[in-house]
Parts: structure tokens; C-alpha cells; sequence
């Protein structure tokens, strides 16, 4: 069924060129439908003063507030003549925030933003002399003589703020959305498609597709916007449910050798030797695994678990597995390092049973090979050798091993390191690889993850993988403890920060000092491209650059200590250099960029120090964190931060110091940078195809969501009694995203 010809419209036709063409490019709103689908964030009620004390920082946002003062300043321009600026300080009730304006209109400005007059401004919030401000924000006057049209729309008791940019306000857009409704109701709504099945909507109570979208837009109370949301989420939520069980359904169909390790086998010999016992957690794990393997349609599972909580351990129980039944297992690292580091554990965990084919290798051991990109020609050709033969068992590598040139013998699992490190396509091209016995194969999959999901989002945006949790970390390991370090609030905190470095040093322990930047040759030519204009003062300095702080300490607090680095632009062989000495201990502390972030394991390093730690998101310094504390020694993570305490950013860095529970931060994190995309690629930048939906709160939407999707699709696979259905599918799955479900 071809999609509906109403809000296909493309919007140049309703809304004229110019004012479309920024709606496509800075707002990617191309049609009918994605406009009416960009819904308020939220409503200003008449009279109501909006938080100013809870604005995001580098956001566009849209304020009410209402002007206290305004004030004119004269400042040199450094021998070019003197500039005026002008400072406006609004007010809300809860906070106060700064507006600055420069250049020939500030007369105009400073006539029209007088005392106690209230508007809408617009702008990208940002931070001047630690005060939030916004620069040159546009503006609307909400006062009863600035215009008639404008008081009456003040007057409407709920005024929408939508989500806007730089290039197009809040009110273009409301004005905008106000044209499409009244086109799309004078054709009566013609050709809008529902995509809820008539029977699924009254049972739930929900309303019908135009009211709900009339209301989101013009609503009258407040009950109007809970009846509009209600019905919104729910197609959201059910159309995606439909997209991941057909998924899973598909999946149920092809063909997978099952895997059933061999009784005395190479996994009975490695379990023997372990030196410990596996967690009560890791043997229920690995028992879901092994059903899994021993199925004829692929295993298709993501393992989670916190930092350090045995995932590896599993995996590599899961590909002995494997390897026991006549097959291979890959493993694909993020890294070069991490790859290096994988196979040294895993040679070192199996010892002569990893030595298959060699003099003193074990009766059942196999070969466990390296390959990544940067390897010798001579040792990369043994590695695809013993791949192609299936003399090696077991293979670890970067997404080298994806090139065209890498054939196996028999893949039978491809187990995934990181998953949000790698592009389904990585993912897939390995999986293509599977064959048995002549036939095309799929093989089972493993993806393992240390971010730790909330069940719900698990659901949501894995849905179409069963997923086991590891939460009990094996004994042995040590609290670690954190603390935001206010570095502008309080400087001597921070020199008290370098001390403890020292300390722990001195105690015959190492030290990670983490930084967002490499601050090379390449940072300088990127930051030289975004140079900003001198009237910008709000800019903020760049992120501190390893290789600058790494200098500035074995010059200052920590000198006499041996300080190295280690970024990503560096060459694998020094890489590895380094990475091998900090692990000897002849390296006291590491200044590093997130290359550590996961799978290195230095148990003796029990510091580390994050600059600029509002740079970094909360699983990425919950993942940072996990780097220390691995052995006996407690661990100790200081989060330096310049932000002002009353900023969100702040209460970030809180909500890292106060919980190791990586579970509880996810859900700090999802709440407060929502979900992403959840069927395109999360960073690929793909606008959300969640507007409404909000993985977190609509727990309970989602879940029946999903049972009502299960079922129908039970019941219908190819949805042929539902033609609206369909149709709303293949406009929420665009080819990128079918492409993209279709690989999981």
C-alpha cells in the first residue's frame, strides 16, 4: 500500500521554499507528517514564569521571563575603537539569567526591552563569567499593546514551545504547525493512516489519530495534552514492538548448526584448571547460553554486566563450547588495544590448552590467534592460514576481521565486544561468514556490554535480543570511592587532588589521569576551523588536551614521578609499548583519552583523575571508573569539573559520585539525555524515531506494547489483515532502518 499523499506533502508546497528548506536542513522536517510529529516539549501556561534555574547548558531553548534591568556598557576593542554592549537581566521568579547583545542594534534592543516587560526569547544557553547567559537571543514581546495577534495566542491559557534551533524560533514553527493542522482538517484528515488496529484502540480507551494530534498542538487544557500524549506513545511504542517481533519472529526462521559441547571435551579440561569457582551468576549465564547453542535457529543474546563482573570469563566458556562441537568463535574487540588485551587473558586463562598443534599443547587444546590490522605480513598470513584450515579454534580481533580476506573454516559464534562501539554493519559482515558442511550457516551471537541497560530500554532497543544480566561481582574486587573535585569553586581541592595521586604512588600503587583531548598537530587544525568571532565571549575554553597536562604535571605537582601518555593517534606499536610497561608498574601515571575506557586490566592502578569531567557522559565515567579498584587496593576516582554547582552538569558529576550502581546511573543517564535513536543507529545522528516516547516513564506502555505486538504477529506474520499497519511500518522504517533491523 503506497504511504498517505496528504502528509506526504513535502512542506515547500504548504509553507513556501525558503522557510522549508531550513526546516529540512537544520530541523530534518521534509514532509506534512514530520511536522505534525515535531511536538511541543513543552507548554508555557499564561502568567506562568518558566525555571531558569533548570536550563541545559549548550541547548537552544525557549524562555518566558520577564526583564528586571537593562544596562548599556562601553569596552575597548582593543585598538580598534570602543564597542557597546548591552546586558538585560530577565527574571522568572526561580532564578535570574543575563542577556547580552553587541554591535549597531543595541539601541534598538535597549528601547524595546524595558523593566517589567515579559517575553518569549530564544537562544543557545551558555556560561559567562560562570552566570548562565544566552548571546543575541531572538526574541517575541508577550505585552497586551505588541500586537493583537500575539496578546490573543498569550491569552490561550497553553502557549507550545517547541524544540527549535538558531535558524527557525519556537513560534515560526508553532505558526507553521498551526498552517498544516488546518490543511489537514479541511481535507477532512484524508488519507492519514492509524496505524492501531480499531480493536487494540477501544480496548485501551485511546483516542483517534487527528484528535490526538489536534490536541498535542492546540490544546485547550491540560487534559487535553494527557489524552493527546496517551495515544501518541502508544503508536510509537506498538509500532516499534511490531518492527522487533517481526524481527524475532524472522530470526526463529533460519538455519543455525546447533553447538553442544562434547562431554570431557576442551571446555571440561579448561573448567578444571580454573583456580577459582565461577559466580552463582556466571554458571546461570552460561546454562542460558548452552540452550541457546544448542538450538538450530540462531542464538541471538546480549550478556550485560558491570565492569569487571567476569562477561569474559562467560564468553570464553561459550566458545570453548563451540570449538568442542567442531566449530570456531570470533570475538571482535573495539580496539587494537583491547583485541591485544582479550587474547593475552585468554591464552594466559587457557595456558597449554590454547597451544593446539604446537609441542606441549594439551590433548584437547585448539589455537587461539590474534588478528588486527596493524600486524606483520608474515604473521597475518599464518593467522588467515589457520583460519581458513580451522586450525585455530578460537580468533580475537579488531574489525579487521571483517575484511573480505578472513574465511573460516566453520563460525559458529561471533561473539560482540562493546556493542554500541561497532555499526551493525560490522556486525553483520562477520555474521555472513557462518557456513557448515557446504551450507550457509548463521551463526549464534553474543553481544556483551558493560553499560549497563535498564531492563525497559534493553527491551526497547534491543528487542529483538534475550539478554542475560551479570550483577554480582566476583570476590576480590575493592569499593572505590568517588568525589567531584570544583576545581574553579575551590582550587585547592584540586592541589589536594595531585597529592593523593602521589600518595598513592608513594604506596607503591599507579595512577590514570583521563582527559577528553589529544591535543596534537590534528586537535590544533580542527579547532583553527571552528574559530569563533570575537564578539563571542560566552565561547568556552577547548577540553584539556593530554599531551598539554601531561606536561604540566611532570613539570609541576607530579614531577620526579614517571608520567606517560596514551591516545588513539599514537602508532599500535607504542601503544602497546606503553600499555605493557604501565601493566609492569614502570610507569607510575598515565595521562590518557578514553582508550582505557574498557577491557584494560591493570589491578595495580588504583587512582584516577577525569579533567573536565563534564565532558563525559555517565556511563563513559561509570565505564572510566571501573578501570581502577581491580585488585586488592580500594579505588579512588576524582571528577574535576570548573562548571558552577547549580548546573545540570554538576548534578551529573553528584550522581556518578554517589552510586556505583551502574543500573541506577543508566537511568540517570536515559533520563536526562533521553534515548537516542533506537532503531537507527544510536550515534549516527539519525534523528530520534522517539518523539513522544520515553523509555524510562513509559515502562508500562512499552511492556503491553510489546505482548500486544508478540501476539499479532504470532497470529499474522506478514501482517496481511493490517494494510495500516504496514504502512505506518514502512514510514518508521525507512530503508536505513529496515536495513538495519534486518542485521541486528
Amino acid at each position: 500500500m503506497d504511504r498517505v499523499p496528504a502528509l506526504d506533502e513535502p512542506l515547500k508546497k504548504l509553507l513556501g521554499a525558503a522557510t522549508a528548506k531550513v526546516m529540512a536542513e537544520h530541523m530534518d522536517l521534509h514532509t506534512v507528517g514530520d511536522l505534525l510529529h515535531h511536538y511541543p516539549r513543552r507548554y508555557a501556561e499564561r502568567g506562568e514564569l518558566t525555571t531558569l534555574a533548570d536550563l541545559p547548558l549548550d541547548e537552544h531553548v525557549t524562555v518566558v521571563a520577564q526583564v528586571a534591568d537593562a544596562r548599556l556598557h562601553t569596552f575597548n576593542k582593543g585598538g580598534r575603537g570602543k564597542g557597546q554592549r548591552l546586558e538585560v537581566t530577565v527574571t522568572d521568579g526561580s532564578g535570574r539569567m543575563q542577556l547580552v547583545f553587541f554591535g549597531r542594534t543595541v539601541h534598538f534592543h535597549q528601547r524595546e526591552l524595558l523593566p517589567g516587560r515579559r517575553a518569549l526569547f530564544a537562544g543557545k544557553v551558555g556560561v559567562f563569567n560562570r552566570r548562565l547567559q544566552l548571546a543575541h537571543p531572538e526574541y517575541k514581546l508577550l505585552d497586551a499593546d505588541s500586537g493583537t495577534e500575539t496578546a490573543k495566542a498569550f491569552a490561550n491559557e497553553l502557549l507550545p514551545i517547541y524544540p527549535a534551533c538558531k535558524q527557525l524560533e519556537s513560534w515560526t514553527i508553532e505558526q507553521s504547525v498551526g498552517i498544516a493542522l488546518d490543511s489537514m482538517a479541511a481535507t477532512g484528515w484524508a488519507g492519514l493512516v492509524d496505524p492501531l488496529p480499531p480493536a487494540l484502540r477501544e480496548g485501551r480507551g485511546l483516542t483517534d489519530l487527528p484528535d490526538a494530534l489536534t490536541r498535542i498542538h492546540r490544546p485547550r487544557t491540560k487534559a487535553d495534552i494527557a489524552d493527546a500524549r496517551d495515544r501518541l506513545k502508544w503508536d510509537e511504542a506498538f509500532v516499534l514492538q511490531v518492527a522487533l517481533a517481526r524481527r524475532r519472529h524472522a530470526e526463529t526462521q533460519l538455519p543455525a548448526a546447533a553447538r553442544r559441547p562434547t562431554p570431557g571435551g576442551l571446555l571440561d579440561a579448561f573448567d578444571a584448571k580454573l583456580p577459582f569457582t565461577l559466580t552463582e551468576g556466571q554458571r546461570k549465564v552460561s546454562q542460558e547460553i548452552f540452550d541457546d547453542l544448542a538450538t538450530e535457529h540462531p542464538m541471538h543474546r546480549l550478556l550485560q554486566g558491570e565492569v569487571g563482573s567476569g562477561k569474559t570469563m562467560v564468553a570464553l566458556r561459550a566458545m570453548l563450547a563451540v570449538v568442542d562441537a567442531g566449530g570456531q568463535a570470533a570475538m571482535l574487540a573495539p580496539t587494537e588495544v583491547l583485541a591485544q588485551q582479550h587474547h593475552r587473558s585468554v591464552t594466559e586463562m587457557m595456558g597449554e590448552l590454547a597451544e593446539g598443534g604446537m609441542l606441549g599443547g594439551a590433548e584437547h587444546a585448539t589455537k587461539v590467534v590474534l588478528l588486527t590490522g596493524s600486524m606483520g605480513a608474515a604473521a597475518r598470513r599464518q593467522a588467515l592460514l589457520d583460519l581458513v584450515t580451522g586450525e585455530a579454534g578460537v580468533v580475537i580481533g579488531t574489525h579487521a576481521l571483517i575484511e573480505d580476506k578472513v574465511q573460516f573454516h566453520d563460525l559458529g559464534l561471533v561473539v560482540v565486544d562493546e556493542q554500541h562501539r561497532f555499526g551493525v554493519e560490522q556486525r553483520d559482515a562477520l555474521r555472513g561468514k557462518g557456513h557448515s558442511q557446504g551450507e550457509k550457516r548463521t551463526p549464534h551471537l553474543l553481544v556483551m556490554t558493560a553499560t549497563p541497560i535498564p531492563r525497559t530500554v534493553a527491551m526497547t532497543v534491543f528487542g529483538d535480543l534475550e539478554t542475560s544480566v551479570l550483577d554480582q561481582l566476583p570476590a576480590g574486587r575493592s569499593p572505590i570511592a568517588s568525589h567531584v573535585v570544583p576545581a574553579a569553586d575551590k582550587p585547592h581541592f584540586l592541589a589536594r587532588a595531585w597529592e593523593r595521586v602521589r600518595e598513592e604512588v608513594e604506596a607503591g600503587h599507579q595512577a590514570y589521569v583521563v582527559c577528553p583531548r589529544i591535543g596534537d598537530e590534528e586537535d590544533r587544525k580542527q579547532s583553527a576551523r571552528r574559530k569563533a568571532s570575537p564578539e563571542d565571549e560566552a565561547e568556552k575554553r577547548p577540553p584539556l588536551a593530554v599531551l598539554d597536562v601531561a606536561e604540566q604535571l611532570r613539570a609541576g605537582p607530579l614531577a620526579g614521578l614517571r608520567v606517560e601518555v596514551l591516545h588513539g593517534r599514537m602508532h599500535p606499536d607504542d601503544k602497546d609499548d606503553v600499555m605493557r610497561r604501565f601493566a609492569a608498574g614502570e610507569v607510575d601515571v598515565l595521562v590518557a583519552t578514553t582508550v582505557i575506557e574498557v577491557g584494560v586490566n591493570v589491578p595495580n592502578a588504583t587512582a584516577m583523575v577525569i579533567m573536565d569531567a563534564d565532558r563525559f557522559g555517565v556511563s563513559q565515567l561509570h565505564q572510566l571508573r571501573g578501570r581502577v579498584g581491580r585488585g586488592s587496593a580500594a579505588g579512588l576516582c576524582l571528577l574535576v569539573t570548573e562548571m558552577p554547582e547549580a548546573s545540570p552538569a554538576r548534578q551529573r558529576l553528584a550522581a556518578v559520585a554517589s552510586t556505583l550502581d551502574g543500573f541506577e546511573l543508566s537511568r540517570i543517564d536515559l533520563e536526562q539525555r533521553r534515548e537516542g535513536d533506537v532503531l537507527g543507529q544510536a550515534q549516527s545522528g539519525v534523528r530520534s524515531s522517539l518523539r513522544m516516547l520515553a523509555v524510562i516513564e513509559d515502562e508500562e506502555v512499552i511492556a503491553a506494547a510489546r505482548e500486544e505486538a508478540t501476539a499479532l504477529v504470532l497470529a499474522d506474520p506478514d501482517l496481511t489483515a493490517h494494510p495500516e499497519l504496514r504502512t505506518a511500518l514502512d514510514a518508521l522504517l525507512d530503508k536505513e532502518r529496515e536495513e538495519y533491523l534486518d542485521k541486528g
